[in-house]
């Protein structure tokens, strides 16, 4: 996992925390914001935002993923996580859309309120992403194999 100085888990902490306050999550009344740290030094902001119609709610980090690469931004150096109640990894979802541009080593810091924060790299939460040209390589491969 590459290196986050604490100094900037915090400020990124600090910035999540303040999109969790934008979230919009009136059915499971569980609030989450997010901090996604672009390669060039921009961030990216993004709050939960809760529909009726469960699927198609939209995670925090998702937000400030499709933001960010709406932006222009396609390389990232971490994502910070922020719940007011206990600290939470991305979900699947989540984890695979992160997974289309981040490499494996990419920091996620997941806290919340008290301070508490536990840092992953995203392969040690999504160690088998599904990559769709990795797909079509096995299946060269082995079509290959079978001639």
């Amino acid at each position: 996992m590459r290196v986050i100085h604490d100094l900037e888990i915090k400020n990124m902490l600090k910035m999540a925390a303040d999109a969790c306050d934008r979230a919009y999550a009136p059915y499971s009344k569980f609030r989450v914001g997010a901090c996604l740290k672009g390669s060039t030094g921009a961030y990216y902001l993004g709050g939960n935002v809760e529909n009726s119609s469960y699927g198609a709610t939209i995670c925090a980090e998702r937000m400030a993923l499709c933001k960010a690469v709406y932006e222009g931004e396609k390389e990232f150096d971490a994502i910070a996580i922020y719940t007011e109640e206990m600290p939470v990894t991305p979900c699947g979802i989540c984890r695979q859309s992160l997974a289309e541009f981040c490499d494996g080593e990419m920091p996620i810091i997941c806290g919340n309120k008290n301070g508490k924060y536990k840092v992953f790299s995203l392969a040690e939460l999504f160690p088998s992403p599904f990559s769709l040209a990795d797909a079509k390589e096995e299946t060269k491969e082995e079509k290959q194999e079978n001639e």
